[in-house]
């Protein structure tokens, strides 16, 4: 391995870390390289990948896959533990996997989207993005047709959890993490903090 600067694991810049991982992909510049990059980068500079939702397994595996020759971090014992609602949101996302994509790498983004879902910000920010037009454009990518269902507009966090209901026959709640949003009152104005 190269000695280069940022290149420890847990370095405090997220933006410093994508990019040194974007950097041992075999397409830096694809727009697969940079979302993973930009996922794990975002949990690994706060020491906080068992809320990606991976097991050890699967995140060696996909570092493997997306950045081999990286410095991996110091992996997690365990992950952050399935809910009744990520299990049922990353089943639900599944359901609208692309079969053009590694099986894999969708299952790893519907399991970190699902995990996302838990805290209290816009899913943008908690999985650490740069914007909902990232979201946008990933669960296009991953999910097709899953995406077009929200007509409302509605935020993607918000329309997840109420997609899974609506299609499990249940009535719709907000995602977990929701009421600790700051646009919580926007998003569900009939409901009591």
């Amino acid at each position: 391995m190269l000695d280069r600067p940022h290149t420890q694991p847990g370095h405090a810049d997220p933006a410093a870390r994508t990019a040194l991982l974007a950097s041992f992909s075999a397409h830096p510049d694809a727009f697969d390289a940079r979302l993973f990059a930009r996922l794990l980068a975002a949990r690994e500079v706060r020491r906080e990948l068992p809320l990606l939702g991976l097991s050890q397994e699967a995140l060696r595996e996909l570092y493997a896959r997306w950045f081999p020759g990286a410095l991996l971090p110091s992996l997690p014992a365990q992950p952050e533990a399935d809910t009744p609602f990520t299990a049922n949101l990353r089943a639900h996302m599944l359901a609208w996997r692309n079969p053009a994509l590694p099986a894999a790498d969708v299952a790893c983004l519907a399991t970190i989207i699902a995990h996302a879902c838990l805290r209290p910000d816009h899913l943008w920010r908690d999985l650490g993005l740069a914007g909902r037009d990232d979201v946008t454009r990933a669960l296009h990518r991953y999910f097709p047709g899953l995406p077009e269902r929200n007509t409302g507009d509605m935020r993607w966090k918000k329309f997840l959890a109420y997609d899974m209901a609506v299609t499990r026959g249940e009535t719709p709640q907000p995602a977990p993490g929701c009421p600790g949003c700051e646009e919580y009152g926007r998003c569900f104005p009939k409901r009591l903090r």
